[in-house]
């Protein structure tokens, strides 16, 4: 999963729909480690809440995030409404939910598209897969009738995966994809430039306000910007190239020493990823600066150091990310969250996933090609 969106000068105060996003604590690392993750999931299924508030600019529906850094929305698919929780992804263009066609144990914890209790579902012939850092999927195109909040698409174009590796463990059902339509894999027409090309948003705009620590009140909104959710001025950064939400870097820097992307870099915006991410030298490089020590997967630093901001500079613009964001703590102690990607582009390339959204709001304008980063509230 890899990329998000803003307008411009204007308020676009009408026809905003937003969606609001909660992340709450979760024991699947404990029950992991004691082997009991899989019985709990299964006596404790979570099944989305029928509630929701719809005004005439609001749509709100109440989410559940198990992951802790994972955020996800509500959309409905079919007549009658069928739910599911999928992730809201900048970094892929597709979106699909799992199928009813196959029994695959994968599905055991995930809510199935019943195509037979849908009377508006076509099949097509067409098959595809999806590749993910965390995963991937293969299955069939299908057209239906798709919901987000108060904004509709019939006759959506979207997947019903029939094999799925690597996503046993998560709670999601599956991903809406908000990229560009030429990143999709499926070939069917995103459901944001459905919508778009439909006239059902007033703006070719999207953009995510993520909250921290245990706080609720997450939200991804299309059709516009709510200017509560950030302070200051939206700074606006030109995509490097239409057709994927990726920006140039100007470098990376600490105690104001450049630590990384030194001759300027590449950085996709990345609502599908929890964590920073960068080339495997350049984080192992970080690490050894902070002083951490390995310990199976994780990297430990003391609880009682005073670490720096880890200062990222985009168009000009410092976006500094404190030592509270980048180390999180368990029983153990410490451990900094960087991430290496697992295959390195030719071109230095650096995710700004969640850890720095949590931070910056964040705009997605399709209309101009470009990115708003502003301090979150």
């Amino acid at each position: 999963m890899k990329w998000i969106v803003l307008l411009g000068l204007v308020a676009f105060s009408e026809c905003i729909v937003k969606i609001p996003l909660r992340r709450v604590k979760t024991m699947r690392n404990t029950l992991r480690e004691k082997n009991m993750l899989n019985n709990f999931l299964k006596e404790h299924a979570y099944r989305p809440s029928q509630m929701s508030f719809r005004g005439s600019n609001l749509t709100i529906h109440p989410l559940k995030n198990i992951e802790d850094v994972v955020y996800m929305g509500s959309i409905t698919i079919g007549t009658p409404p069928q739910e599911f929780q999928v992730i809201f992804d900048t970094g892929s263009s597709d979106l699909w939910v799992p199928s009813d066609f196959c029994p695959i144990a994968a599905y055991s914890t995930h809510n199935r598209f019943r195509h037979l209790q849908s009377s508006t579902f076509r099949i097509t012939n067409k098959t595809f897969s999806v590749a993910y850092e965390s995963g991937s999927m293969k299955g069939v195109v299908a057209h239906d009738t798709v919901r987000i909040g108060d904004l509709v698409s019939t006759d959506q174009l979207f997947g019903l995966s029939m094999e799925e590796y690597g996503f046993e463990d998560i709670t999601f059902d599956g991903v809406l994809g908000l990229n560009y339509p030429n990143m999709s894999s499926s070939g069917a027409i995103p459901i944001f430039d459905k919508l778009k090309n439909e006239g059902a948003i007033s703006e070719p705009v999207f953009a995510f306000y993520l909250s921290k620590d245990e706080q609720e009140g997450s939200v991804v909104m299309f059709g516009g910007v709510d200017h509560h959710y950030y302070k200051g001025e939206l700074n606006w950064v030109p995509l490097i190239q239409a057709g994927d939400w990726i920006v140039h870097m100007d470098r990376i820097s600490m105690r104001r020493k450049v630590i990384a992307c030194s001759g300027g870099c590449e950085a996709v915006v990345d609502t599908g990823v929890s964590v920073i991410k960068g080339p495997r030298t350049l984080v192992d490089n970080i690490r050894k600066l902070i002083s951490t020590t390995p310990w199976g997967s994780k990297h430990y630093v003391s609880c009682f150091v005073d670490l720096p901001s880890i200062i990222f500079t985009i168009n000009g613009i410092n976006y500094p990310v404190p030592a509270e964001a980048y180390i999180l703590k368990d029983y153990r102690g410490c451990y900094f969250i960087f991430e290496e990607i697992a295959v390195s582009p030719p071109i230095e390339t650096w995710i700004l996933g969640d850890i720095f959204l949590r931070l910056y709001f964040s705009v997605f304008d399709r209309g101009n090609d470009r990115i708003g980063l502003a301090r979150a509230v």
